[in-house]
């Protein structure tokens, strides 16, 4: 995806100001839902300026999602010789940051009702599919398609997260139930990929 880049640091402030005033709108109300002129009220600029820089309203969640597609990458790496305690990572990742959650819900609902969720060369999963692939050669992870590990282990963390068709988690919860749910989740995702010999 191209969008212009500023040329100077008030520029960059702008644009920052934009996806960061973006990144609430879209999180909140989705694609359809959302209003360019309250993105560009939030971020103190006009919607001439908005455009300038992104192009359109759908470019501009575009650049927001892979920027939080990103953020989940950095917040909760994989180690594919743990993947239990990855999932954990990104149970925690979804408690204290929901609006990524949001983000992608709005894009699968929105944009890719099926199949991936991102084009395939848009994937940021490449790691992880490598890291799982090399775990299973090395006999710690089941033997099976490493993109169909790699959404069972990811499923599986959202057990609890704002995707929850039984219970979105919360903050507010005591600490004892999320160190409980998070010794369920990391066992129960080591067992589902633990090797099968």
């Amino acid at each position: 995806m191209e969008e212009a880049r500023p040329a100077t640091a008030k520029g960059e402030a702008t644009r920052r100001r934009i996806l960061d005033a973006a990144f609430a709108e879209f999180a909140a109300h989705g694609i359809a839902g959302s209003r360019v002129d309250r993105i560009a009220a939030a971020a103190e600029t006009n919607k001439a300026q908005l455009y300038a820089y992104f192009g359109s309203k759908a470019k501009l969640f575009d650049a927001v999602f892979f920027a939080s597609m990103r953020r989940i990458l950095d917040d909760a790496p994989i180690d594919p010789d743990h993947l239990g305690d990855w999932a954990v990572r990104l149970y925690d990742d979804y408690l204290t940051h929901p609006e990524l959650v949001r983000l992608a819900l709005w894009h699968r609902l929105e944009r890719r009702p099926h199949g991936l969720l991102v084009e395939e060369h848009e994937r940021l999963d490449e790691a992880k599919l490598n890291g799982i692939t090399a775990a299973q050669r090395a006999g710690q992870v089941r033997r099976a398609d490493p993109f169909d590990v790699m959404a069972l282990v990811i499923a599986m963390s959202h057990a609890w997260s704002p995707a929850s068709t039984v219970w979105a988690a919360s903050p507010d919860e005591p600490e004892r139930v999320h160190d409980a749910r998070r010794t369920l989740l990391r066992d129960a995702v080591t067992a589902a990929v633990a090797s099968d010999g």
